[in-house]
């Protein structure tokens, strides 16, 4: 905790993610902010253990690919060249009419989320400054990357049976696709889309969860390579009504992980979203610039809103 002059706080909190996930991380920070205004008030949410409904099977059983073979790809000669430079942030917030913007550039019916929408708008980006830069005839000089995307998907009410209310450990399976550079960056942001639609569908199966278990009981997790993304969304959490007393936090951040993209909740705003996206320090600038570019129906390339880095 660091106290400022001003009279507020910082709080930076890590917690191990093989115990619990975003969501039980969340009502911890709650439940002791709720003890420290009213230590005598009961928990809104009782915790629950309950790590015991989340047992590899016996014999465990891995039906999925679960992503391993983007994990365990070698990057191109781009990503290894900027593993040695520092991390920093690159920031953007999305306003609501933004959002519906990127929206409409996909067909209606597939009746896409605000993540969806951003996650794919974001991994284009990303992938367009790690791997994409435009050679003479238009095309982007490493298509043949694969470029992978994986996002956490919370299976609490998914599992047969499901978990207990007030369940605070990692319950979150993680989706996972991946795309030839030069399909990705090529391809209608609807069509990326679909393919976030169909990763997360399946992700939300007890089927998938279940495989994912045995497979994380039988081998040891591979060090995501320069070629993938992780999005998380921190955005329905709740950490926007943490209080311990002088209100509620008036900034949300995550610390620089590489490959790592937060979408987080814009206090006062709750149909805006911030995007927190870490990178290497000389992908920042393009990555701003892309992150800025928006095609409407027509072709046209509109700004989005102020970046910061």
């Amino acid at each position: 905790v660091t106290h400022l002059r001003c009279g507020g706080l910082i709080l930076c909190a890590s917690i191990a993610h093989c115990l619990c996930d975003g969501i039980g991380s969340s009502q911890f920070l709650n439940a002791w902010a709720d003890a420290c205004r009213d230590p005598t008030s009961p928990l809104l949410v009782p915790p629950c253990w309950g790590r015991e409904a989340l047992k590899p099977r016996n014999p465990p059983r891995i039906e999925f690919s679960h992503g391993t073979e983007l994990a365990q790809q070698e990057a191109g000669s781009g990503g290894a060249a900027m593993a040695g430079e520092p991390l920093i942030h690159v920031w953007v917030t999305f306003e609501a009419e933004e959002i519906s913007r990127l929206k409409r550039r996909c067909i209606p019916a597939l009746n896409c989320t605000s993540f969806e929408v951003l996650a794919a708008h974001i991994w284009r980006c990303w992938a367009r400054a790690m791997f994409g830069a435009e050679a003479t005839n238009g095309r982007p000089k490493k298509e043949g990357q694969v470029v992978g995307l994986f996002f956490p998907a919370d299976v609490r009410g998914k599992l047969d049976p499901p978990l207990p209310v007030g369940f605070y450990g990692n319950s979150l399976s993680l989706a996972s696709m991946g795309r030839h550079c030069g399909v990705l960056l090529t391809e209608q942001i609807h069509q990326t889309v679909k393919g976030i639609q169909r990763a997360k569908d399946m992700a939300l199966s007890d089927a998938y969860a279940r495989s994912e278990i045995d497979l994380l009981a039988l081998h040891q997790p591979v060090d995501n390579p320069t070629s993938i993304l992780i999005v998380s969304q921190w955005y329905r959490l709740g950490l926007e009504r943490v209080d311990f007393g002088s209100g509620p936090p008036v900034l949300l951040s995550g610390s620089t992980v590489d490959h790592y993209c937060l979408l987080l909740p814009v206090l006062g705003k709750p149909k805006a979203m911030a995007i927190q996206v870490s990178v290497r320090e000389s992908m920042a600038d393009a990555l701003e610039c892309y992150l800025r570019e928006l095609e409407d129906a027509q072709g046209d390339e509109k700004p989005l809103p102020d970046v910061a880095v």
